[in-house]
């Protein structure tokens, strides 16, 4: 086979060739795995409202309301409602966007939680999952009636070390899981 002639025509027709079959196997490779992740997470769904709501007899999941860009699934037992997960976010952590799945009972309390997504700096902010249920700065079983805040602003919980933004930005998505809640409570959308 003659070898082409190094000319700008023969290189562009090169190039175009090699990103459409880049852009192919991207494609393919996309359209292979995309389910996989969509059922993944789901899974890691169900298994974190399991985690941080009461024991209910409904199926969460199947009620999801959406108030706000926030998702909320009543947990009920018996018909009565006994609690409700969140999935709550804020683009204010030192790295930018960090979502949490958080459990609160009729109460204001919270149950639990469990960090979703977060890039905050490993080995200080990434510490978030772990360090809020610790007993430096445990927020389990708080109440969310009055905004929880780092001790450095004047609030009852204990920033994680060197990462007081990300601490607070952990506590803003708690805040606001509770606010969103009260909204839709307010609206009549629980019940």
């Amino acid at each position: 086979m003659k070898k082409l002639a190094s000319t700008l025509p023969n290189m562009l027709l090169s190039l175009t060739l090699i990103a459409a079959v880049a852009a192919a196997l991207l494609a393919f490779v996309y359209q292979t795995t995309e389910p996989v992740i969509a059922t993944s997470k789901v899974a890691t769904l169900k298994a974190g409202i399991d985690k941080v709501v009461p024991e209910y007899d409904n199926v969460p999941f199947e009620e999801e309301l959406l108030v706000d860009d926030y998702k909320i699934y009543p947990a009920r037992k018996g018909g009565e409602l006994v609690g409700y997960a969140v999935e709550s976010f804020t683009n204010n952590g030192f790295s930018g966007f960090v979502k949490v799945l958080v459990g609160i009972d009729k109460e204001g309390n919270i149950i639990d939680y469990t960090v979703l997504q977060q890039a905050e700096t490993p080995g200080l902010g990434s510490k978030m999952e772990e360090w809020f249920r610790g007993e430096k700065g445990s927020v389990l079983g708080m109440n969310l009636t009055a905004p929880l805040q780092v001790t450095k602003d004047g609030g009852k919980v204990n920033a994680i070390s060197a990462a007081t933004i990300s601490s607070r930005a952990f506590l803003e998505t708690l805040n606001g899981a509770y606010a969103v809640v009260q909204k839709a409570i307010a609206d009549g959308q629980l019940k």
